[in-house]
């Protein structure tokens, strides 16, 4: 609009109403600024040429000094070339956050469309929402970054495994199954970043690498952890997801962890970043350390002897973004002592500038570009408003339906009485990283539009110190036609620097439930918000609790999915993404231990249901619906050939001829497809969630997994009808499993494959090549 009105000709109102409809320019050129003789001509800013050639005549162009103030978060302007300050933190863990400074709300852009929590997300187990997500996000993010407000640089999805129950951030994450965590992070990230080759819509970054997922435990916390890991859990567990956001999202970025990896710290390991992360995933982007990593090696872990060394590890490690001031105050005088040389500084910055080239920040007019005309009135639409609900309703998960008592009849059920310290909560429902939400629905005001409500907290918060209100709680349940609790906890309970201490309802939680439900005149349903699980054992056992429903932490519009669940508006699909333990299983486990193996004659468990194999209160990949599902397997194969090489000398394709190395498969697309008939025998349209395991064949020592994920697929079925559905399996990919060395191998023999009830034994079989030398 700024080629068409003039502000001499304009009145500054109606400017000011462009601005408000997403019609006008409030952002200058970050760089190129066409109006700018002395740099529109320079290599760096024609577009026509090869990005790799304008990046480095950029860098070329730059004063030691220079480089040096762009090696950090907020990165200096370089005002003689044209070129803009720029905040690199920003946060889009599940809406446009405002955590990092890269991002505030006001004016024109006061709220962003806040969608439900990760694990709540994940456990949709549908790929095609978190990337519908992941585009309303880069949509609102790239508006708000049009409007002067926001970055084009997310430090987002966090994709570590939620391996012990305890921890704080597990909310953050797709949950303890490594497969599921790197298709989330794939379509969350192809959401993000947009499939236009190798520009980027906005630029995604997964964090945090690697084996971190312990943040404050009984005195020990991740700026002084040193995580002790096999390669074989390593391989198989940890690297999964981020190899996956490398090498199939083709993520921008990865973000190094505070903790050490058996001694090393993460941000200083070039094993880990210049040899796995570039080297053997081919990284297209940019490493950023967590934000101050870089200081904490130094003044917390004391890895180095002087803050030079410390700056040099990390850029010849292959950090290129410090995250805090660390690497812009020593790394000067690192380069003048020798430790580090200008040719890995500009190593540093070719790899953040092209990033910044690919998101079209050194292409001049910010509206000429693909999404340069998004603005105010694409942020907090009514489609990514409802977009949001849908998502907390695919992800809540049906956990107990006596009777069955849910969904309640908004005719029979006429009075609910509300009860609980979230019962009435909003900012609790968009959890941690989270921005302002456009508008909420508390659990309270969802029920309202169903039914005539009688409210009572029956405790000040979640810590419920005390019983004081149970007496007006009891009392409305005695008045109601049912009574729905909405208990569990929120980030005073588990947050970033926060851990559990048990799995348990906390203070007197517990007992509110058990009295209430015992009081009730109707059915009495339990709600459960938290990130990590939750032993409700008593719960579950409880004939007075007719039903529980997990809703994670559901976003903006948590309350209005879960009343539509409540009243059968929406029919339960979700399953749970991590197991349910007992309280039991923490005794003597300490979150320090990161070993995923049971170790039997210590009495270790083991973690997730991949390896733990003892009782739980509900396992992973559970959850109940309103409808009842048959499964039956259309065709399968019964036996795969694998092509692999065989060896002249030496027998290192196999032990025992039993297991065959990946890499000496010929595997390029080697899948087996299976084709799955879904019934719905109930009376309501539902959405279900396919899953598949396989068992590999017996023998496998401590190779194996009891079981692991290798597929799963969301399919709507409407009610008394049968839809087919086509599952792809990759054969070296996800029917191997690691050996003690770390080295993945593909096990010959009889693999079992679960869907459901329906059990099929898939017969794999190597098929010898042509000889090679070992």
């Amino acid at each position: 609009m700024a080629s068409i009105f003039s502000p001499s000709t304009v009145p500054v109102f109606f400017l000011l109403v462009l601005v408000l409809l997403g019609l006008g320019e409030t952002r200058d050129p970050f760089a190129c600024d066409p109006k700018d003789r002395a740099t529109k001509n320079l290599p760096f800013c024609k577009v026509s040429l090869p990005i790799r050639v304008r990046v480095k005549d950029l860098i070329g162009r730059l004063t030691l000094q220079e480089k040096v103030t762009l090696l950090v978060n907020n990165a200096a302007a370089v005002p003689r070339l044209g070129i803009k300050g720029y905040e690199w933190w920003s946060e889009a863990l599940h809406g446009v956050s405002n955590v990092g400074p890269g991002t505030k709300f006001g004016g024109p852009f006061p709220a962003a469309t806040s969608f439900p929590q990760v694990i709540t997300t994940a456990a949709s187990f549908n790929a095609s929402l978190w990337e519908e997500i992941g585009r309303v996000i880069s949509d609102e993010a790239r508006a708000m970054y049009n409007g002067g407000m926001a970055g084009l640089t997310y430090w987002s999805p966090n994709v570590n495994i939620f391996r012990d129950p305890r921890w704080g951030r597990g909310q953050e994450t797709p949950g303890e199954d490594p497969i599921l965590a790197g298709t989330y992070a794939v379509n969350y990230i192809r959401g993000l970043q947009g499939t236009s080759g190798n520009r980027l819509k906005v630029a995604a970054s997964c964090k945090h690498f690697t084996a971190y997922d312990l943040d404050n435990w009984n005195g020990i916390d991740r700026f002084h952890f040193n995580a002790q890991v096999s390669k074989q859990d390593i391989e198989d567990t940890f690297d999964v997801p981020f190899r996956m956001c490398v090498k199939e999202g083709k993520v921008a970025s990865v973000m190094c962890s505070y903790n050490q990896v058996n001694g090393v710290p993460t941000c200083a390991d070039p094993n880990l970043l210049k040899g796995r992360v570039r080297g053997q995933w081919r990284l297209n982007g940019y490493i950023v350390s967590d934000c101050d990593s870089v200081g904490v090696f130094y003044t917390n872990q004391h890895y180095t002897s002087t803050p030079e060394e410390a700056a040099a590890d990390a850029i010849k490690a292959g950090l290129d973004l410090d995250c805090g001031p660390f690497l812009a105050v020593h790394t000067k005088n690192a380069l003048e002592k020798g430790l580090v040389t200008e040719g890995d500084v500009n190593g540093a910055l070719a790899n953040t500038i092209t990033v910044q080239m690919r998101l079209g920040m050194f292409d001049g007019e910010a509206s000429a570009q693909p999404y340069g005309k998004l603005g105010p009135r694409d942020v907090c639409t009514a489609a990514h408003k409802e977009l949001a609900v849908e998502a907390a309703r695919q992800g809540i998960v049906l956990l107990k339906n006596r009777g069955p008592s849910l969904p309640l009849s908004p005719r029979r059920h006429q009075t609910v009485a509300v009860i609980g310290p979230n019962s009435n909560v909003t900012v609790t429902m968009i959890g941690n990283y989270a921005g302002i939400g456009c508008e909420y629905t508390s659990p309270l005001q969802g029920i309202g539009r169903y039914a005539k409500t009688i409210h009572e907290p029956g405790c000040t918060n979640v810590a419920c110190s005390n019983d004081k209100q149970f007496g007006s709680a009891l009392n409305a349940a005695r008045q109601a036609d049912a009574t729905v609790l909405v208990m569990g906890l929120d980030q005073s309970i588990e947050a970033e620097t926060v851990d559990r201490a048990d799995l348990l309802l906390p203070g007197h939680q517990q007992e509110l439930v058990s009295k209430v439900a015992a009081a009730s005149r109707g059915p009495t349903i339990l709600v459960l918000m938290s990130g990590g699980p939750v032993d409700v054992t008593f719960a579950k056992n409880d004939p007075k609790i007719a039903g529980i429903l997990w809703a994670g932490y559901p976003g903006q519009a948590g309350g209005a999915a879960i009343a539509d669940i409540l009243f059968g508006a929406a029919n339960p699909g979700g399953k749970l993404p991590m197991t349910w333990y007992p309280e039991e299983y923490l005794k003597s486990l300490a979150m320090t231990d990161m070993a995923m193996r049971p170790r039997r004659s210590k009495g270790y468990p083991g973690r997730t249901y991949r390896f733990y194999n003892g009782p739980v209160v509900y396992p992973f990949g559970y959850g109940l619906s309103y409808s009842h599902f048959l499964h039956t397997l259309a065709s399968a194969p019964k036996t795969v050939s694998v092509p692999v090489h065989g060896h002249r000398h030496g027998n290192t394709t196999n032990i025992s001829n039993k297991a065959i190395r990946v890499t000496h498969a010929r595997c390029g697309k080697l899948s087996v497809s299976l084709h799955i008939d879904v019934k719905n025998v109930g009376s309501k349209d539902g959405s279900h969630t396919l899953l598949v395991f396989s068992a590999p064949p017996a023998g496998n020592g401590h190779w194996a997994p009891h079981k692991q994920l290798v597929a799963f697929e969301k399919v709507h079925v409407p009610a008394k009808s049968q839809q087919r559905v086509k599952i792809n399996i990759h054969v070296c990919k996800l029917l191997s499993v690691v050996d003690r060395s770390g080295t993945r191998r593909i096990p010959m023999g009889v693999h079992n494959l679960h869907i459901g009830d329906v059990k099929h034994s898939l017969s794999v079989q190597a098929q010898t090549l042509g000889i090679i030398k070992s």
